[in-house]
């Protein structure tokens, strides 16, 4: 197929346009390099630098590449962010979601593969956590990608859309040269590695007397490897289905572990002492975010092939070590 990738120079993106190219689809990278990296780019994408919020570039990569499915990564991630300026999430994630699916719907592209999250949950009633379950987030970064969700099910049901959400758990790992390098890092692994790496002194571990057995914050990690591979099935069930589809599902592993417990493992692997500071609790962290991926074992046939936190972090760690 032709597809387009919006996001496709950053972290998730790139490792999912890897599979993409090896699996020998013709794919376009749309990126404003604002997060992503032009090195990251598999070399048999091709790269347009452009804005999700421009519509002309949008457009003109649209008429010029005619895609038969696009791939939507392109958004800030930052929760905490989100907790501070609101404002940039609600115009990045979803104003700019909204610019992608008129520019989708005025060059006839109907499929779309969404890169939803699990903070669409919030605090859930129970765990672990199904598709079914309530939608309330408890940060501005969820409610960004809740109200493209919502889009997403009216341009299906108006427009003929064929969608799949897919809420990832808490991405982490690396996939040969392509890693986390976001600037500034927020996402616990590579922050703890920076650590072992002494680029930072300590890891601060934000809230302990959550109601976890140890009191840090229980979240389930996934290797993006994983996650990539997921994307290439949902995109091939929205190819194969002979009416317009709306699929939703959790990608995790379908274990939590604590902030302490990821600290612990990363000691291990990296043979460094990694110090730890308490600090107080960040505003809208759920204590406990962990998936049951059984609907996408079902119905895409996926299943995570990297689910120990050891290789995951094995993995980051080798990344790391050759960006000193």
């Amino acid at each position: 197929m032709k597809v387009l990738v919006t996001g496709g120079a950053g972290y998730i993106g790139s490792a999912t346009v890897a599979q993409l190219a090896e699996a020998g689809h013709d794919v376009l990278v749309y990126d404003n390099l604002s997060k992503g990296h032009r090195d990251a780019v598999h070399p048999r994408a091709q790269l347009v630098v452009g804005d999700v919020g421009d519509r002309a570039a949008l457009d003109a990569a649209m008429s010029a590449f005619h895609p038969e499915a696009v791939l939507h990564f392109a958004a800030w991630i930052e929760a905490g962010e989100s907790m501070k300026e609101p404002e940039r999430f609600f115009r990045n994630n979803t104003a700019n979601a909204l610019n992608l699916l008129e520019s989708m719907l005025a060059h006839d592209v109907r499929r779309l593969v969404f890169s939803s999250t699990a903070a669409l949950y919030g605090e859930p009633e129970r765990t672990p956590i199904t598709e079914d379950a309530r939608l309330l987030p408890t940060n501005a970064y969820g409610e960004s990608k809740l109200l493209v969700e919502q889009m997403l099910a009216w341009f299906h049901r108006i427009h003929g859309f064929s969608t799949a959400s897919l809420r990832y758990f808490n991405a982490a790992g690396a996939a040969g040269e392509r890693g986390e390098r976001h600037s500034p890092e927020t996402h616990l692994v590579p922050i703890i590695l920076q650590v072992a790496l002494g680029q930072r002194p300590h890891i601060s571990i934000f809230g302990s007397d959550y109601p976890t057995p140890d009191g840090t914050c229980v979240r389930d990690y996934i290797h993006i490897s994983d996650l990539a591979a997921a994307h290439l099935l949902a995109l091939e069930k929205l190819a194969s289905s002979a009416e317009p589809a709306r699929l939703t599902y959790n990608l995790g592993n379908g274990r939590g572990y604590s902030v302490k417990e990821v600290v612990e493992c990363a000691r291990q692997v990296t043979g460094h002492p990694i110090p730890a500071k308490l600090e107080p609790r960040r505003p809208g962290d759920p204590a406990v975010l962990v998936a049951s991926s059984e609907k996408a074992q079902r119905e895409l046939g996926w299943s995570p092939r990297h689910a120990s936190l050891e290789e995951i972090i094995s993995s980051a760690w080798e990344f790391a070590k050759t960006q000193v």
